[in-house]
């Protein structure tokens, strides 16, 4: 069937009027984006979470998109391998902002890392618009998770003092391979795999989900990101970055009682100012024309 041409109930085809080919260069996907954002977040804030039913439109938007309705093409330099640094970097194009939410696309050259993090109070939907990346991604584990009644699943965080030597198993260890003295906090894992476009949108809630993850481009990627509401330091909406140990690492009382195969799906979380991974660089946003607030 050529381009342009569609069939009616009649069986009998049609082409599309000048009319709706214009409302289609007058609301390119991004614009619907961010108008169906506007909606559902109108209502949100801090700890919020969107109504199910608008949690999938906003699915239904994203999940249509493609990295060319941000502007991008997988052949771009942003996206070429970087040989000369450790963490290659990434840029950060922001399609809009406002005090409710953020739209913006991650540009990830193979081998780079955005290194684990968190997203207080915030519901994140992304969605990987090509390539492929790993996802390591927890949530805090809540009292009723608890399977014993010994406190190993505290929320209380653990406080360390003057720990003996263990290895972490993330990239961040230690020179010394001791856990630094301060508080670690108790995770379970949500996800711990690749990632492979084309996939479906994926939902952070604040308290579940995987609200707290790390991430490493397998091949060139890029994924668009949506913030309600975003990262807002005035308000203490903070990004905070951690390290990870393994749950086994730590010798505490009730551990025992969790047996050895599901330890594995815990870890310990440590707050860190120095979170190593690829520099973040921002870039202008050059994809379809966004339309003017009115």
């Amino acid at each position: 069937m050529p381009m342009g041409m569609k069939k009616t109930s009649g069986g009998r085809k049609s082409r599309k009027t000048s009319k709706n080919k214009e409302e289609e260069r007058k609301y390119p996907k991004v614009q619907v984006l961010i108008d169906v954002c506007k909606e559902v977040f109108q209502n949100c804030g801090p700890g919020i979470v969107p109504t199910p039913e608008n949690i999938q439109r906003l699915k239904d938007v994203m999940d249509g998109m493609t990295e060319a309705d941000v502007g991008l093409g997988q052949t771009m330099q942003i996206f070429w391998p970087q040989w000369t640094h450790k963490f290659p970097y990434i840029s950060y194009i922001k399609v809009y902002e406002c005090d409710k939410f953020s739209i913006g696309v991650f540009c990830l050259p193979p081998s780079a890392v955005i290194p684990l993090h968190n997203h207080p109070g915030m519901t994140v939907l992304c969605k990987l618009l090509f390539g492929k990346m790993y996802v390591n991604s927890f949530d805090w584990v809540k009292a009723a998770d608890s399977p014993n009644e010994n406190g190993v699943f505290s929320t209380e965080p653990l406080k360390i003092v003057n720990s003996g030597k263990l290895d972490s198993d993330f990239n961040a260890s230690p020179a010394d391979g001791v856990i630094p003295a301060g508080a670690l906090r108790l995770a379970n894992t949500k996800v711990d795999s690749d990632v492979c476009a084309p996939c479906n949108t994926s939902v952070l809630y604040p308290a579940d989900g995987g609200n707290l993850h790390a991430i490493t481009a397998r091949t060139a990627c890029a994924f668009l990101d949506v913030l309600g509401p975003p990262y807002c330091d005035p308000q203490g909406r903070h990004c905070t970055y951690y390290r990870k140990y393994p749950f086994s690492s730590l010798p505490v009382v009730g551990m025992e009682s969790v047996p050895e195969e599901q330890r594995k799906d815990y870890a310990w979380l440590q707050e860190t100012d120095k979170a190593e991974g690829s520099l973040i660089y921002g870039r202008n946003y050059r994809g379809p024309e966004i339309l003017p607030e009115s």
